[in-house]
């Protein structure tokens, strides 16, 4: 029989008051319009098995949304509903989601999912999309879910099986021993604790090894299989491992290290690097980092304004409205006209243990009519052409490198490995942080939505906290220009940033009280 669904309500915690001092952060946190208007609504057929249901839908310019307590109950799962409503809470099997209302994106573990279109609520309760599913009960239990628009009804399948490669690098370095599994698709997994070891078990899936090389134990991993449907890795007493995942191609990597001692930086990085203790709930000091300055100046617009001189009256704009609506302290990279190298930025930051790292630039492009707003994270691999290339143009600003360091150098290219491991372990953040920030740009100003998207931006690069890097319009359109020299729609974009900020905040907040006993 499968598991009935549990629906409940979460105990209302006490979040800090600030959270809760003003109505406005409180309409932010919950909103519960849709992305997309509903031009149908109704009853549809569930069919899961010999069993058919009712099923509460609706139907979007992006596509259809399914009431999601008629699937937790005939699939299994616990579904729990936060204060409020502003987020909801999918656990399956060893696998916990996190999802809300007019939220684009899926949450678990460190892994960020965009989603097609926000989850809203219905009259049974919170209606999701479809790759939503996909990405839960797909990933966990491998159903496959087909929506027949005609007769109104979603079959529920079980997937076929895929046969996967799989193949191992290890790299040991200060005391840590680092695997890295690269799969020749992404894989369907959970992974379990077990005693002696970590299991990574396959959903629905089997496994192909390729061998790269022989893996030679350690004083910290005494071995690894891989076979059929699972990975076992086996510890030495005292060792911990810490997973994340990184993408094109997908990889799942685990840290390995004895528990009595903290994961140290990769070697390369400067003293300033290290990561400082924090709690991810608390923002204590946000550093800000207006691009450019002295005789970089960044690009120019056809009128003659410089993207040096606008970041830097963004930022300190930004520095008011944050240092106003929020108990932290706002620390800028630069304050006037100087030249800044790029690694000299996030130093900064880390210098001053700050619990968020943002720069602020504006974009340009030969054509001259490109419009539109792009937040970004760092990756070593750019998400497409125009990602890549705003990579390069940024980080060809003078002073961004010492001598021997250019692109192609081999001790370049392995500081930049280094620099995105430091980087990888807040990289769930700093995604959530700019799809927040992209989020309140494209719904508060009608901006032009050019996406959340990752590259190898050299500033971000050995940032110790979630970072990422704004272009907040383009310089080189003669209409974008114009607004950008308009003190009020300068106010305007400091504003959206100061809200997708204290929305980032009181996410951190509401998972930490969530999570106390």
């Amino acid at each position: 029989m499968l598991p009935a669904v549990t629906l409940r309500r979460l105990p209302f915690v006490q979040l800090p008051i600030l959270l809760f001092a003003a109505f406005p952060l409180v309409a932010l946190v919950a909103r519960d319009e849709p992305m997309f208007p509903a031009f149908e609504t109704g009853v549809a057929t569930l069919h899961v098995g010999d069993r058919s249901v009712p099923l509460e839908y609706s139907s979007t310019a992006a596509g259809v949304l399914v009431a999601l307590q008629p699937l937790t109950a005939h699939l299994g799962g616990s579904l729990e509903v936060g204060p409020m409503r502003e987020y909801h809470r999918l656990e399956l099997g060893d696998g916990a989601f996190l999802f809300g209302p007019s939220s684009l994106t899926l949450s678990v573990g460190t892994e960020i999912i965009d989603l097609s279109q926000a989850p809203t609520m219905g009259g049974l309760g919170i209606q999701v999309p479809l790759d939503l599913l996909k990405e839960t009960y797909g990933r966990q239990l491998a159903y496959e879910f087909r929506w027949e628009g005609r007769s109104r009804t979603l079959t529920v399948l079980r997937q076929p099986v895929r046969e996967i490669t799989v193949s191992l690098d290890t790299v040991q370095v200060q005391g840590v021993t680092t695997l890295v599994f690269e799969f020749g698709q992404q894989p369907r997994y959970r992974i379990r604790r077990v005693s002696g070891g970590v299991e990574v078990e396959m959903v629905g899936d089997s496994l192909r090894p390729v061998e790269r090389r022989a893996f030679s134990p350690d004083r910290l991993v005494r071995g690894v299989r891989m076979a059929g449907p699972s990975i076992a890795i086996q510890l030495a007493p005292q060792a911990v491992a810490e997973e994340y995942t990184l993408d094109s191609p997908f990889r799942l990597v685990f840290d390995i290290h004895r528990s009595d001692v903290p994961v140290a930086p990769p070697t390369g990085l400067p003293a300033a690097t290290e990561r400082l203790p924090r709690r991810d709930s608390e923002i204590e000091t946000i550093v800000v980092d207006p691009g450019h300055g002295g005789t970089d100046t960044g690009a120019r617009g056809p009128a003659g304004s410089l993207e040096k001189d606008l970041t830097l009256l963004l930022a300190r704009n930004l520095k008011r409205r944050l240092e106003a609506r929020l108990p932290v302290r706002v620390v800028l990279t630069r304050d006037g006209d100087e030249e800044l190298p790029l690694d000299s930025r996030s130093s900064i930051a880390n210098q001053h243990k700050a619990s968020l790292f943002v720069s602020i630039h504006l974009n340009s492009t030969p054509r001259g009519d490109a419009q539109g707003a792009e937040t970004y994270f760092l990756s070593l691999e750019a998400s497409d052409e125009r990602a890549a290339a705003a990579a390069q143009a940024e980080n060809a600003s003078l002073s961004a490198e010492g001598p021997g360091e250019g692109e192609g150098d081999p001790l370049h290219d392995l500081r930049l490995i280094l620099w995105d491991l430091a980087q990888t372990h807040h990289l769930a953040e700093s995604q959530r942080l700019a799809a927040l920030i992209q989020e309140e740009l494209n719904l508060t100003l009608s901006l032009r939505n050019r996406g959340v998207k990752q590259a190898p931006f050299r500033v971000l690069m050995g940032a110790a906290m979630p970072a990422v890097l704004v272009e907040l319009g383009f310089l080189t359109d003669r209409d974008e220009e114009q607004r950008l020299n308009d003190p009020e729609y300068r106010g305007e974009l400091t504003d959206t940033l100061v809200r997708a900020i204290v929305r980032y905040r009181a996410t951190m907040a509401a998972q930490t009280a969530e999570a106390l006993p």
